[in-house]
């Protein structure tokens, strides 16, 4: 069964670190675009980071450019978002998504979510 589970959320002061872990099952992320959303109660949900499965080009929202990183591990079977300089404004649920290349018929996968607290 393809599922896609996201680890590291955790309650962290204004100015510090935080990653996060999604390790898929069920297909491999390599040839995946993969995604970071997240959501905050009451607003939609917002694409923050992704990675693509060619040449690992990979871009960000404006709000954390430069402060988020987001990677892959082929061997590990999963993505990374490496959070930096985290402030109020990043408390959220933040959820790992997967796209299929369009020649397999783009379908999208969701994990369950990882709640992150920046807070003093």
């Amino acid at each position: 069964q393809v599922q896609l589970v996201e680890s590291g959320g955790d309650l962290v002061h204004p100015g510090g670190s935080l990653s996060l872990s999604c390790v898929a099952s069920g297909f491999s992320v390599s040839t995946h675009t993969m995604r970071w959303y997240r959501q905050v109660p009451g607003k939609e949900r917002e694409f923050i980071a992704g990675i693509s499965s060619v040449g690992d080009s990979t871009n960000y929202v404006d709000s954390v450019k430069g402060r988020f990183t987001i990677s892959r591990d082929n061997g590990k079977n999963a993505v990374f978002l490496q959070m930096n300089s985290l402030q109020p404004d990043d408390t959220a649920w933040y959820y790992c998504n997967a796209l299929q290349p369009p020649s397999w018929g783009r379908r999208e996968y969701w994990g369950q979510g990882t709640q992150v607290t920046v807070s003093s």
